[in-house]
């Protein structure tokens, strides 16, 4: 099977954790040890992977350097945690996989320059911050905060991905049994010049989950996995019941009380790669990417009506 697997940035730098490098790496190679299962199952592999807690941490070391006479924009931060992470995963799947091809790949995500989520920022990067901290960074640097659970935290623009430029480049990749790490924190925003068919960098964050099932449906996946923090996606969540629900069609999803700011697009993007492709989709534990594929944990999507009630595994 072709597989698209989509990490989670949370689930590489989890909530409450110190941004360092080494807490990262080791989420990674647990990321690394869940992903070469797949491989070695004679899978194809394309990974992909959030960055809202890292582009938010370079976002606010290149605003307060002093060095700068401006920041660096969101576009650029993005790519540089393409190669950040990239390059972690490249490690770790390498010692894994000996003699495996493993390629990283910087690409890019075209968006509508229209779209009206560059009106209304939504998408939430960085670490969490005070009510006060919220209030000096809104005033002097002009960020868009909003609440986060129990936090605040910064929102940036989100468009709709509407093309994964280098998707015929990771085709290629893929053919020669290679396994690719593309399409980083949702892939580098751009839009297009009509007339000169130039791309430009915009000030955003494309959604990793959506660019993931857009990428899957371009490159004519079997299979979109998005591997997160948890082990399924939880009706009744934040509640005193939470409960498992073990598959799902896209209407039972979209009508579930998901959170904006984590669950909903995870569940948006499986719905819509099942509806469009009438392939499969699930959504489960970082550290078990094939019991996910084989449906032994994480919660299946599918296009039926014949999706098991929750608790109950078929």
């Amino acid at each position: 099977m072709r597989i698209v697997a989509a990490l989670g940035g949370n689930a590489l730098l989890r909530r409450g954790e110190h941004p360092d490098a080494d807490v990262q790496l080791r989420h990674v190679r647990e990321a690394a040890r869940s992903l070469a299962e797949l491989v070695e199952a004679g899978h194809e592999v394309v990974v992909t992977h959030g960055n809202g807690p890292q582009i938010g941490l370079l976002a606010v070391e290149s605003e307060t350097d002093p060095a700068l006479t401006a920041p660096y924009p969101l576009d650029v931060l993005g790519a540089q945690t393409q190669g950040m992470i990239g390059t972690l995963l490249a490690r770790e799947l390498l010692a894994r996989l000996p003699g495996r091809p493993v390629a990283v790949l910087v690409t890019h995500t075209e968006v509508d320059p229209d779209d009206p989520a560059f009106e209304h920022p939504a998408k939430f990067i960085g670490q969490p911050l005070t009510d006060r901290q919220a209030v000096r960074l809104g005033r002097e640097l002009g960020w868009a905060t909003a609440q986060d659970g129990p936090v605040r935290r910064r929102v940036v623009p989100s468009p709709e991905p509407r093309d994964v430029l280098e998707a015929p480049v990771v085709r290629q990749l893929l053919g020669s049994g290679t396994v690719v790490i593309c399409a980083g924190g949702g892939g580098v925003p751009v839009v297009r010049d009509l007339d000169t068919g130039r791309t430009t960098g915009v000030e955003a964050v494309v959604d990793k989950d959506r660019t993931a099932a857009l990428l899957a449906e371009q490159l004519d996946a079997d299979a979109l996995l998005i591997l997160t923090d948890v082990t399924h996606v939880f009706t009744g969540f934040g509640t005193s019941r939470p409960r498992p629900l073990l598959t799902a069609t896209p209407v039972q999803l979209r009508g579930l009380e998901l959170p904006e700011g984590s669950m909903r697009p995870k569940a948006e993007a499986a719905a819509s790669f099942v509806e469009r492709t009438g392939g499969l989709a699930a959504i489960g534990p970082l550290d078990n990417a094939l019991g996910i594929l084989l449906g032994t944990t994480g919660t299946t999507v599918q296009p039926s009506s014949t999706a098991v009630p929750t608790g109950a595994r078929a």
